[in-house]
């Protein structure tokens, strides 16, 4: 068992579940994941992170991407300080972008948020500033359903990604 694993396991529950929140910024889900404990491989809290995502609804999916920063831009208000380290972090080929590319995200960020009324997320994870608007200028033309079950998929994305980095940090 990691060294992370086992920390984590010896916290309180509340503790648990706001080291999750890091990770994930719906809180139902982090205080699933915190009561799914004891965890000893990181196998296990993957496939529990996926079967807890997957049990979650529409008002989970919304209060974990309201946790995002737009893609280029703000950082949101719910965010925990790590949180907000990994977007900078998920999102750093965005802000190498040029100001044309930086212009394009605003505008689009600005006609997803009306459209859906959500902030868009992608799992940015290796992915340049022209992909990402590229592929925020196809999902513009999805139903708000369609589209919010995608941005539950990218959350679950880089949840997986964040799992992986939170059990490497110790």
């Amino acid at each position: 068992m990691s060294d992370v694993l086992s920390r984590w396991n010896a916290m309180c529950e509340e503790e648990a579940a706001a080291e999750m929140l890091s990770i994930c910024g719906a809180k139902r889900w982090a205080i699933r994941m915190a009561q799914a404990r004891p965890m000893v491989a990181a196998a296990e809290i993957f496939s529990a992170a996926d079967t807890t995502w997957t049990a979650m609804g529409e008002s989970d999916w919304l209060e974990a991407i309201a946790c995002h920063p737009r893609i280029g831009d703000r950082k949101p208000a719910h965010a925990t300080a790590q949180s907000q380290q990994w977007s900078r972090q998920e999102q750093n080929s965005a802000q190498q972008a040029d100001e044309a590319v930086l212009n394009a995200l605003a505008n689009g960020n600005r006609a997803y948020e009306e459209k859906f009324g959500i902030t868009y997320i992608v799992c940015a994870t290796g992915k340049s500033a022209q992909e990402m608007l590229a592929i925020l200028d196809r999902r513009l033309d999805s139903t708000r359903e369609a589209e919010l079950k995608e941005a539950a998929e990218q959350q679950r994305q880089i949840t997986k990604i964040r799992l992986q980095k939170w059990l490497q940090s110790d």
